[in-house]
This record gives C-alpha cells, sequence and structure tokens, in this order.
C-alpha cells in the first residue's frame, strides 16, 4: 500500500510539475510528505529484521 502512495504521489508530483503550476506547491508538499513516510517505512523495517 505505501508503493502505492508514493506511486500516486509521484505521478501527482510529475503532472503538476509539467500541466498544473498553479497547484504545484501542494503537489510538492504531498511528494515531501511521500518521501518522509517511504524513508521512516524503510528504517522501520530495517530494524525489524
Amino acid at each position: 500500500m505505501l508503493w502505492g502512495i508514493v506511486v500516486i504521489l509521484l505521478i501527482l508530483w510529475l503532472l503538476g510539475w509539467l500541466a498544473f503550476h498553479i497547484a504545484g506547491g501542494l503537489i510538492h508538499i504531498l511528494l515531501i510528505i511521500a518521501i518522509i513516510v517511504f524513508i521512516y517505512k524503510l528504517i522501520t523495517d530495517r530494524r525489524s529484521v
């Protein structure tokens, strides 16, 4: 599920960067949140192994 969210947010970010410069700020914030969640997931998965 996390991978799905990351992919969706990455696609939205690319669309915002290419076409919708008005909503670009919001999409960049969502991308940053997705990266933080992804890094957190990587860190917590390594601890449990």
